[in-house]
């Protein structure tokens, strides 16, 4: 879909223009299994070019530091409502610019520099913004750290309650970026409340599977504070969204704005509102059970193939294979090598990994973008087969290019949305 801004980006500056145009061939031809990636709604590729991104809006809906507003708190309270409607919370603050700045406002809204968190430690499944030490956050405040069942990937519920009673934290986190299990959000709670600390789950990665119904609501549960990406599983622009209850607001919002960053940028909150939109809609709720399909079949199948994977399964989107134990490969070469026939993933580190963190012991997988372009359960399968057949012949030119003229022919069967 040529856009007519992209006819005067080809005469006026052509290196850039074609750089746009490659990967636009390269989401194509190719797929995407990396968890946190997908494809965005034609919609909501149209306000990120839209006028809204000329237009200063510092502050909130009725409060802002310039004029001109009329549209600009428009399009915020939509957002705001609708997703306090998807995720049934009592506020919700659509400004964060990405995940990490969504992070810190909270830590920075709700507690003191020095404050303990108990979080999930990085290589069990945690994010960086959960207190890893090379991050400013873990500089900050004191993160306590729990880890899974090196077994089966469980979370001991038991080991982490004796954590919290021993350090005694002000915020109890949970959530995850490479863990493929559910969550018990009572347990946490229970955990919480006996040591006096708040709730807070990062659903950036699955928020769209809650959304969907497809994954439980932490706010059903009792939790404080929610925090999510807008893109990932829920499809929306590269931005971020606080959720709390009510009586967090207030902090929340100061925290945010003008705390952590100055004005908004409307173009993405004009994305996210669309993006909630979609999220209460029926054929959304068909999608995230398709994202779990999906994701079951493929761990099915590596399973059958003899993969090695972290938790031995998924309850998610998500996969993460150990390509060290199963194929004698660092999940950097994978990486390149899945690539290489146009499968996109990323290299993972896995719990307690003792390779490096550029050349890691695993990759992670993921369903959601597989699922936006029209994929089902049988298409999982055959992707599967396709990185068992290239991983376990790392030297095999003539299968690979087989095996990428086969992917290439599989995505020209379903279209990307807002390119084709």
């Amino acid at each position: 879909m040529q856009h007519p801004y992209l006819d005067l980006l080809e005469s006026t500056d052509p290196q850039i223009h074609a750089a746009l145009t490659g990967e636009e061939n390269r989401q194509r031809l190719g797929i995407e299994l990396i968890p946190s990636e997908n494809y965005t709604y034609p919609e909501v590729l149209g306000t990120l070019g839209s006028v809204f991104t000329n237009k200063y809006a510092e502050g909130y809906p009725g409060r802002r530091y310039y004029g001109g507003q009329q549209f600009t708190d428009v399009i915020e309270t939509i957002a705001r409502e609708r997703a306090c409607q998807v995720f049934r919370c009592e506020h919700a603050n659509v400004q964060p610019l990405s995940g990490s700045p969504m992070n810190q406002a909270v830590y920075l809204g709700l507690l003191e520099p020095g404050d303990t968190i108990l979080a999930m430690d990085l290589s069990h499944g945690g994010h960086l913004t959960h207190g890893a030490p090379v991050s400013h956050m873990g500089r900050i405040f004191n993160f306590v750290r729990y880890k899974t069942n090196p077994v089966d990937g469980s979370i001991d519920y038991d080991e982490v309650l004796e954590i919290a009673r021993k350090t005694q934290p002000k915020l109890v986190l949970c959530g995850y970026t490479s863990y493929p299990r559910d969550i018990d959000y009572d347990a946490f709670k229970r955990i919480a409340d006996e040591v006096g600390a708040m709730t807070m789950v990062d659903a950036s990665h699955f928020a769209g599977l809650v959304a969907g119904g497809v994954l439980e609501n932490p706010f059903d549960h009792g939790f404080d504070v929610m925090t999510t990406t807008s893109h990932k599983s829920l499809r929306g622009p590269r931005g971020g969204m606080i959720l709390c209850r009510k009586e967090f607001a207030a902090r929340i919002d100061k925290s945010v704005f003008p705390g952590l960053q100055g004005g908004p940028h409307m173009n993405v909150i004009a994305g996210i509102a669309i993006t909630m939109g979609k999220c209460l809609t029926p054929e959304f709720g068909d999608y995230a059970k398709q994202v779990l399909l999906n994701a079951r079949a493929m761990a099915e199948t590596f399973l059958t193939e003899g993969v090695s994977l972290v938790t031995g399964g998924t309850d998610n989107h998500m996969i993460v294979a150990n390509t060290q134990d199963s194929f004698g490969l660092d999940g950097r070469v994978a990486e390149e090598l899945l690539d290489a026939i146009g499968i996109t993933v990323n290299k993972q580190i896995i719990p307690d990994d003792t390779n490096p963190p550029l050349r890691p012991s695993g990759i992670r997988i993921g369903t959601p973008a597989a699922t936006t372009r029209g994929m089902k359960e049988e298409h999982m399968r055959t992707l599967a087969g396709w990185m068992v057949k290239t991983l376990r012949n790392p030297s095999d030119s003539v299968l690979h290019a087989s095996i990428k003229s086969d992917v290439e022919a599989l995505c020209r069967q379903f279209p990307v949305p807002g390119l084709d």
